[in-house]
């Protein structure tokens, strides 16, 4: 008999052939040949979703026309036979109830962010992954960078000092116009309250920003003065905000995130100042941090060598020189998943922390949108924004 690992059989809702991030998880899921694509229910419409799975290569009868439909079916299989996890790329609207039926009925699930559109739906999630043991996976992809966890060892182990101050941007400017009127698909549920929920360029990038800190950091908010504003005439939700926070360390922070930024690409780039210097990283240079000591020259280190954590080479692919970035870092946050579903089913614990945002980072994502839209509606000055992080007490619990 074969001692090789059976590999995990993924199912996905959303994420259609002409999907951008359906393919992006498709491709990041498979890159360690740890992962199967094998069923999906892929666009809004049976006719839609069959004709997505078909172009992919699914077989037909696990090529479903709704969620409902996959549920259902995968359900009724062995468990040897359904599938290990599901992923769920819909738009925002749709994350809660699709990942609350599956989590709910046992699967494990990889959800994209924000989570959900409320805190008292991303609540009734931790009830259900705590009561069923799923595994549950959010994807903020940046925190599978190799040089993101080498700046999360760093600050770690003290060689920054304490934190002082925390710049994070993540500017864009595919939103400049408004081109939700003429067509374009990505753009037509991002700004439309139903399916985006509450917040427009501050949920679907500044969750990104605010995850980005926590998981570098460890800090926690405190209190928020937000400002967002709708440039765009007719826009229904923010597409640039920008935000003063503090953090209950007593740091300080500036966050801004904007989708009308002209010019820009995926610009997210972060400053984290100690009292014994600093660390940047921009995401569309990923593979360089750079270190800058109080008293000493600044230094650059390099994804892919012998000096960086083991955290940061663990997350590498290809030797120094050959860049890897975005697809990679997808990758990284389904090995994690990998492990721990095979830790689940193995009735083991997984082999060290686990390396992915959970159920509680998309918690406190969700809620960092909420109050950065009441601040922004506020009259006062500074608006309350502790997260509740004792919800929860299982090994899914908050880092």
């Amino acid at each position: 008999m074969s001692d090789a690992l059976k590999k995990l059989k993924m199912g996905m809702v959303g994420g259609g052939s002409d999907a951008f991030i359906g393919a992006v998880h498709r491709a990041g899921a498979i890159m360690d040949g740890q992962i199967e694509f094998v069923a999906g229910a892929l666009s809004s419409t049976p006719e839609k979703a069959k004709a997505s799975g078909r172009a992919l290569g699914l077989r037909e009868e696990r090529n479903y026309g709704s969620w409902e439909e996959m549920l259902e079916r995968e359900l009724s299989l062995s468990e040897e036979d359904r599938v290990d996890f599901v992923s769920v790329v819909t738009p925002n609207h749709l994350h809660y109830p699709v990942a609350r039926a599956f989590a709910e009925a046992g699967f494990n699930v990889v959800v994209d962010k924000p989570m959900v559109h409320a805190s008292e739906q991303a609540e009734d999630l931790i009830r259900i992954v705590e009561q069923s043991g799923v595994v549950f996976c959010v994807t903020y992809q940046y925190t599978g960078y190799p040089m993101v966890k080498q700046a999360r060892h760093m600050i770690r182990n003290g060689e920054i000092g304490e934190i002082r101050k925390v710049i994070v941007e993540y500017n864009q400017g595919w939103l400049a116009s408004n081109i939700e009127e003429n067509g374009a698909k990505q753009a037509e549920w991002r700004t439309d309250p139903k399916k985006a929920g509450m917040a427009g360029a501050i949920g679907d990038i500044g969750s990104h920003a605010e995850n980005l800190v926590s998981t570098m950091t460890g800090l926690e908010i405190s209190e928020i003065c937000a400002d967002l504003t709708s440039f765009v005439p007719g826009r229904r939700l923010d597409d640039d905000g920008n935000l003063l926070v503090r953090y209950e360390s007593g740091a300080r922070g500036v966050m801004i995130t904007s989708q009308i930024s002209a010019g820009e690409e995926n610009d997210l780039a972060i400053k984290v100042y100690g009292t014994e210097g600093g660390l940047q990283w921009r995401q569309e240079n990923p593979n360089h941090l750079h270190h800058r000591p109080a008293e000493k020259p600044e230094r650059i280190l390099k994804r892919g060598n012998d000096y960086l954590c083991e955290e940061a080479r663990a997350a590498t692919r290809v030797p120094p020189g050959h860049p890897e970035a975005f697809i990679e870092a997808f990758a990284n946050v389904y090995a994690g998943v990998t492990e721990a579903v095979r830790a689940r089913e193995e009735g083991r614990e997984p082999d060290g922390e686990l390396p992915f945002p959970t159920v509680h980072d998309g918690a406190r994502g969700v809620h960092f949108v909420e109050k950065v839209v009441q601040s922004a509606r506020s009259e006062s000055k500074w608006t309350e924004a502790r997260w509740p992080a004792t919800v929860g007490t299982g090994r899914f619990a908050p880092r």
